[in-house]
């Protein structure tokens, strides 16, 4: 099957500067990630208990901001407020639409100690809010309440991060563009702890074998997602990767032609992968990371039949 590609102008000299895709193999950054992802759900879990239920779970991600990642404005009765992890100023920041604003600080702490911090925080502005303090997405997952283990944090790690993520989030919102049909907003979920976009083809899909209510949401209709992942540690990624996948996955699809030659397809998480160290030291780091949402796209979109013709740009 020939497979239809949609390109976009690329303009080289605005996002691949060697600061924009700066080195993410520095000591400390999956403790650094491991710990921040944590405090992250912390946030998220807050979205989710005040924000209405949005199709896919989209009223729980975090954005990519100016100076980190940010909620949004969550309503609270007549007030809004958003909370911000702030990676310039090196604090959570929580500001209130009657002009409060409060900090707290990010740096090394064990994960129960920021948890009750956070939620003083809350309350000194009055916010009253009840999460679950269990972690999610998580292997052996300790309460935010009780767990001690989580404690490493690296200002420097947490900048090199959000560069990153500012830098892959001007791509996916470029790919986001040649699309008409439904598509997310390019997000970042706290639980699996990644930036995202999702582009769906409108139809239904069939359900999923063993899922949870979650899952089972997220995965309603047939979508092609493409991301970025910081790695974890014992994960079997243990280094910042690009994936992309389809759902249901269509025949085919693991065997497809996709460009950058590095990328390649691994059959335990049923993804593409091209590591971000092969991104970083292209040519064009813009364009690498193009052409791997186009062409996994195109891929999936084709395979599965997708109505191409009526969904982009």
């Amino acid at each position: 099957m020939e497979t239809k590609l949609v390109t976009h102008p690329v303009e080289i000299p605005a996002g691949d500067t060697p600061e924009c895709w700066p080195r993410a193999a520095v000591a400390g950054w999956l403790d650094t990630c491991a710990t921040l992802q944590l405090w992250t759900q912390m946030v998220g879990k807050v979205r989710l208990a005040l924000t209405p239920k949005v199709n896919h779970w989209w009223n729980v991600p975090l954005y990519v901001s100016a100076r980190g990642l940010a909620t949004s404005a969550i309503p609270l009765g007549p007030r809004s407020f958003e909370l911000e992890f702030d990676f310039i100023a090196q604090a959570l920041v929580l500001r209130v639409s009657d002009g409060e604003e409060r900090r707290l600080p990010l740096r090394p702490v064990a994960t129960a100690d920021f948890y009750r911090e956070f939620l003083a925080l809350l309350a000194a502005a009055g916010i009253v809010v009840k999460i679950w303090p269990m972690p999610v997405e998580l292997p052996d997952p300790v309460r935010f309440d009780q767990d001690r283990r989580a404690a490493a944090y690296d200002p420097e790690v947490a900048r090199l991060l959000w560069t990153i993520l500012r830098s892959a989030a001007r791509v996916f919102q470029r790919f986001r563009a040649g699309f008409i049909g439904k598509c997310s907003p390019v997000h970042f979920f706290w639980g699996s702890f990644d930036l995202a976009v999702t582009r769906f083809s409108g139809r239904r899909a069939p359900p999923r074998p063993g899922a949870d209510a979650i899952a089972r949401e997220a995965y309603s209709h047939e979508v092609r997602s493409v991301g970025f992942w910081p790695g974890r540690r014992g994960s079997g990624v243990e280094a910042a990767v690009f994936y992309a996948y389809a759902a249901p996955e269509p025949p085919g699809f693991r065997e497809a032609a996709v460009r950058p030659a590095e990328a390649r397809y691994s059959p335990e998480f049923g993804e593409f992968l091209l590591d971000y160290e092969a991104v970083r030291q292209a040519p064009s780091p813009t364009a690498a990371l193009l052409e791997f949402c186009e062409t996994t796209y195109a891929a999936a979109a084709d395979l599965a039949h997708w109505d191409r013709a009526a969904l982009e740009a």
